[in-house]
Order: structure tokens, then sequence, then C-alpha cells
């Protein structure tokens, strides 16, 4: 650490942005510490942390540590791959484009062909280049839905899904190699543009994005109607969905469609909300006020990079509702499901994938209508692993993927959360409903009557730093470690921990009966199942500072599974001294 903070102290041409930054903390040894005791972490996301000076934040120079890491990743795999280069894409966050630029300029330096968007771009938009650009990869600039203080570095694998976690243990062992981040070469620009290693992406590639995302439709042409009318009301939260999703809702024929003002042009420090976060409710504080003064039907919001979206729908009382992400992925399910049924377009062979964290109403939509469920670990990336192996296999055919954290895809033409073909899909949705005198609240009613009453909670805490790594450790050991045979009046019946690869189940009386092996890849997440359908999941995030937990009950009726669902919330915080 000390050589670190002394390479930077002493290195005369560093950025001057970050020099006056790092000159006021010059004699602060414990923000020195916290800044330099490590190398920002790469993990399948790729990094991800609060921009800043050191070693152990997001600035140019860890940007081209994990560029080089990138571009020597590639070299290793051959001439080949240089030559089909890698796409790069950005949102609307602080730096965001001088990262891309630098990430870029870094790449070329080994020789390799990079193609940058001429700007921001939606994340999903990134993975489809580059599989419609045969790259050899991708990157993108963003933190998602962080707060404003963030940035981060995504990597993206041929295929258009983010890099598996092989893959990145060979880019930090390729990373981790490097002596001095502040002296990796850079070309530069003018010499890239003339050796033909930096080409700028634009409108072409957004016409095909468009043209394959209207291809997923599947609404009765005899109802061009109704999309007409839906009144619609949408936010990307000053990110990058704007264009993107507002062309795609005008070209599928929906032309009463709304933007909030306020929250429309990209905004690094999403000044209008708390967190630019459409899991919660405080995002939509300006929609719906904006909702009900038009009165609208729907209202949709998007995270910054564009990968997740948020819908707010009227109840049965004419309220609107935030929909939850588990919610709204059974609503798209069925829908799916449904429409290609009735097309007669439902293969044998459909699968459905989701993760671990998720509602099991999907699972039980998809049984009725004989479509294979895949679980997979939390994190999009293993569903696009799964489509890849479907591919690969043609054992299955993908027809629809999501996670709770308000995550989906329909089409796999795209391997990452999509908010644009989501956002397309619930319009058309809300609208077929609507031709039945049904709003998304009803549908989601009559899901519940079918399915029983599944309903699911989250509870997130923030641990930020050297001490809060620590108590998140700590905590994952009690979950391991002292768990009780009962919560909240229901015996425990199994447990997998997936860092084991162990499901430990268990006989009423508490007593252990077996061990099975958990065939997914080790991750650090443990899953508690009680009797009667209800469980709970803790996991720390992998790319904030978070212990998560998840809470899952199903019952016969709403009020019993909203009473269930604190019960159980209740004796878990209460066990884990939360």
């Amino acid at each position: 650490m000390e050589q670190r903070i002394q390479n930077w102290l002493s290195y005369e041409k560093l950025d001057e942005e970050l020099a006056a930054e790092l000159r006021k903390i010059k004699d602060d040894d414990r923000e020195l510490k916290e800044r330099f005791h490590q190398h920002l972490a790469f993990g399948t996301g790729g990094l991800r942390g609060v921009r800043g000076a050191g070693t152990n934040r997001m600035n140019i120079y860890t940007v081209r540590r994990a560029a080089e890491g990138v571009a020597r990743f590639l070299e290793s795999e051959g001439a080949i791959a240089k030559e089909k280069g890698v796409a790069i894409a950005y949102d609307s966050r602080h730096h965001s484009r001088l990262y891309a630029e630098n990430a870029a300029l870094t790449l070329a330096a080994h020789g390799i062909r990079t193609y940058l968007f001429d700007e921001l771009r939606p994340t999903p938009e990134l993975s489809f280049a580059v599989r419609n650009l045969g790259a050899a990869a991708g990157i993108v600039i963003t933190a998602s839905h962080n707060p404003p203080e963030y940035n981060g570095f995504k990597v993206y694998a041929a295929d258009g899904g983010q890099i598996t976690p092989a893959t990145a243990e060979a880019i930090q062992a390729h990373m981790e190699d490097i002596e001095n981040e502040l002296l990796i070469p850079v070309m530069e620009w003018e010499e890239a543009k003339a050796k033909g290693l930096l080409q700028e992406l634009g409108e072409d590639m957004d016409e095909k994005y468009l043209s394959y995302l209207s291809g997923l439709t599947l609404f009765p042409s005899d109802f061009e109607e109704a999309k007409r009318q839906l009144r619609i009301v949408y936010t990307p939260l000053h990110g990058t969905g704007l264009k993107p999703v507002t062309a795609i809702l005008n070209k599928m024929g929906f032309e009463n469609v709304t933007v909030v003002p306020e929250q429309a042009e990209p905004d690094p420090q999403f000044s209008t909300v708390q967190s630019p976060n459409p899991e919660e409710k405080k995002a939509f504080t300006h929609a719906l006020r904006l909702a009900e003064k038009i009165n609208a039907d729907m209202v949709m919001g998007t995270d910054p990079d564009a990968d997740r979206v948020g819908v707010v729908v009227r109840d049965q009382t004419g309220e609107f509702q935030v929909l939850t992400g588990n919610q709204l992925g059974a609503l798209l399910l069925y829908y799916i499901l449904q429409r290609r049924q009735e097309m007669g377009k439902l293969p044998a062979n459909g699968a459905m994938v989701k993760t671990i964290v998720t509602s099991e109403l999907g699972r039980a939509i998809a049984d009725s209508f004989g479509v294979k469920t895949f679980d997979t670990l939390t994190g999009f990336k293993f569903i696009g692993e799964k489509i890849t192996e479907f591919e690969q296999t043609g054992s299955h055919t993908f027809l629809f993927g999501y996670e709770e954290s308000y995550g989906y895809l329909i089409g796999g033409e795209v391997r990452d959360k999509d908010a644009v073909q989501a956002c397309m899909m619930a319009a058309e949705m809300t609208a077929y409903y609507k031709t039945q005198n049904k709003t998304l609240y009803d549908q989601l009613v009559t899901l519940w009557e079918r399915y029983g009453y599944f309903m699911e909670d989250l509870l997130s805490l923030t641990m930020k730093g050297i001490e809060g790594m620590e108590k998140i450790r700590a905590m994952m050991k009690q979950v391991r470690e002292n768990l009780p045979k009962q919560l909240g009046g229901r015996m425990v019946t199994s447990v997998e921990d997936y860092l084991s690869s162990r499901k430990t189940l268990w006989v009423n009386d508490g007593n252990h009966v077996r061990e099975d092996v958990l065939t997914l890849p080790r991750a650090d997440v443990v899953r508690v199942h009680l009797e009667g359908g209800s469980w709970f999941a803790v996991r720390p995030s992998g790319t904030e500072p978070k212990i998560k937990f998840y809470f899952g009950v199903r019952e016969g009726s709403l009020e019993e599974a909203k009473n269930r669902l604190d019960s159980l919330k209740q004796a878990v915080t209460e066990w884990m001294g939360i």
C-alpha cells in the first residue's frame, strides 16, 4: 500500500483533478488507507466504485488498468480476437465518456480495434452491438442505478453476455501483473483514428437494434387502436433510455407517450431523485404527479443505463400501484406464453430462466404451459450463459428470462437485461389487456387466483468501507453456523449453501437427514426453505457495499401472504440482530 501511495504522490503527470484531490488528503492516514489498501476489485461484473483518486477508486488509471487486463487477455486469445475488436458504450454519469475513451485508447495501444459509440447508449444496445459486429468483447462504462458518485467498467464476452467467472479471473490475473497503473501506455486519439483502430458507432446500430426489438411483438394486428389510446408516462431518470425507449414505442404505434420533462435530459447528478433506481417508489414521484394530471394508464421508468425498468399501473380502485420486479416478471412471462400458445408459436422445448432469489410464481406459470424453468445464480450474466448453452446444444428454446431486481429479457439477440424491449412488451401487454377491460393489476390478481398468492420482499443493508466488509462477513458466518431450527413458527426444511455447493435437508423435528450436491457454480449465497413454501436467502452484493436478504412466501389469500411475509421478515431480522 505504501508503494502505491508514493507512486501516486510522486507522479508528475497525474491528472490534475485527481492530483488536487490527493493533495487534500495526503496527511489523512485513514482516508489514504481506504483509497489505497487495495486495487478496486475486479469481479464478474468488472469494476464498480466511487470516483476519486486512489487505486480503490474509479478514475482514468483504474480504467486503464482494467482495459490493459482485457487487452492482454485478448492477446492471449490470438490475432483473430484483436482483429474482431471491442465495442464500447457509456452512460450519462460523471466522466463516463472520458473513461470510455481511455479504455479505447488503451486497447488501441495493443493494436486492438475498438468501436466506440458516438454518444451515450443503453447497456443492452452494447450487448446487441457486440453480437451484431461479431466483436471479441464489449465494455460499457456505467454504475447502473448506483448513486451519482459511482461509476463502473463492465466487460462483455463475444456472445454479448457479461463475462463468465473464469474469464474474469483470467483478466484479473493479467491486471495483477501490472506493476504501476500510472504508466500504462495509451495511444493518441488521432493516431488511433488514422490507423483504423478507433471507429465510431451511431444511428446505423440504433436502427438495427430497434428493428430487432420490433420483431419481438406478439400483439394482434387488429388491436392497433388500443395502442394508440394507451396513455403512457415515461421517465428515463436522467439516463440513457430517452431516445431508444421513445423510439421503439413510437415505432410500435404507441402515440400517446408523455416524457417527464424534469427527468428527460442526461444529468450525472440525477438531481431530481434521491436514487436513480426504479426499484424505489420515490424515483417515480415526478412521473406519478404527471400521470395523475393527464390520467395516464401506466408509468414506466428506466435506470441510468436502461437495463432495468419499473412499471406502475392502476389497481381496481384506480390508484397507482408500483409493481415489484417479481410481479412484472410474472405478468410478462404469462403474456408471452399465452400469446405464443394462441399464435401456435409455443415450442415443445421452451425454457424460462430465472435466478434463485426470484419468485417461484414464474415456475408455476411456466409449468402450466409445459415450459421448463431453469434456475441460475443471482446476476443476469448467468441467464445469458444459459441462453448461449441452449443455442450451442439445441436442447431448449429460450422464451423469457428475468430476475427480481427489475431485469427482463424477451429476445436472445441481447444477452443482458434490457429495459428497452421490456418497456415495449410491458406497453404492448397493457394495451392487450385493456382490450379486455382489464388493467395489469387486474391480470396480476387473476394470476394469484390461479397459481397462489406469492409475495416477496427485499431488505438491503448498506455497510461501507473496511468495517462494513467485516460486518458483512460476520453476518454470513452467522447464517451458516447459527441457523435456528425454526423461524416465525415454521420449521426449516432445507438449507442451500452455494459457497460449499451443499444442500442440507431436515425432517420436521429438526434432525439432519441428508446432504445433496448443488450443481450451480459456487457463490456466497445461502437459501433457507421453511414449511409451507416460505423461504429466504442472504447474499452480499457483488457490485455495492451491501448485504441483501430476500424473502418469499406462498399462501391461499393476499392477506395471509402479507401476514406470513411480515412474520418471516420479523423472525429473520430479530435472529440476525438487525
